[in-house]
């Protein structure tokens, strides 16, 4: 199995507003460079389509370590929190439905496909590349070539 580093950010202008997601992916001495933008979303949405777009972009499953400065992200799957929400029905507690279900059903999909362990870093702390993904992120947004976020609205609606 191939070994890829992914780094992986997500922003938005707003929360919820237009937002953007950038990464980086790194094998052997080769780079490659992902972003997009989104008219209307929130920036944990982007920061989960950013590790989802990373981890299709791979021709063959991997094993990867996916940096992150997002705590919503690494968490969610390294602490177990998506596997418990989808094993009660995507509902946090009794009360509280998890949000963001069709990224997270995406991702765990993949996640089946690839060896991935994901990895928090500390976001803006002179990371080359975290700075890098933000700076992707920051630009698609900047661009304002948006694509339309179809699952926004209905994650929304459900929570």
């Amino acid at each position: 199995m191939k070994t890829v580093e992914i780094y992986t950010d997500g922003a938005c202008s707003g929360n919820p507003g237009p937002g953007g997601y950038g990464a980086v992916l790194l094998y052997k001495g080769s780079r490659r460079e992902l972003s997009g933008a989104y008219a209307l979303t929130t920036n944990n949405r982007m920061e989960i389509l950013a590790a989802i777009k990373a981890l299709q972009a791979l021709n063959e499953p991997c094993r990867v370590r996916l940096y992150s400065d997002s705590r919503y992200l690494v968490d969610a799957i390294e602490k177990g929190w998506v596997k418990k929400w989808r094993a009660n029905n995507w509902m946090r507690n009794k009360t509280d439905r998890a949000v963001n279900v069709d990224l997270w059903t995406e991702l765990t999909e993949l996640l089946k496909l690839h060896d991935v362990s994901f990895v928090w870093v500390k976001g803006h702390a002179d990371n080359p590349e975290n700075e890098r993904c933000d700076t992707l992120a920051t630009g698609s947004i900047a661009a304002g070539d948006f694509e339309h976020d179809k699952f926004y609205e209905i994650s929304v609606q459900k929570s």
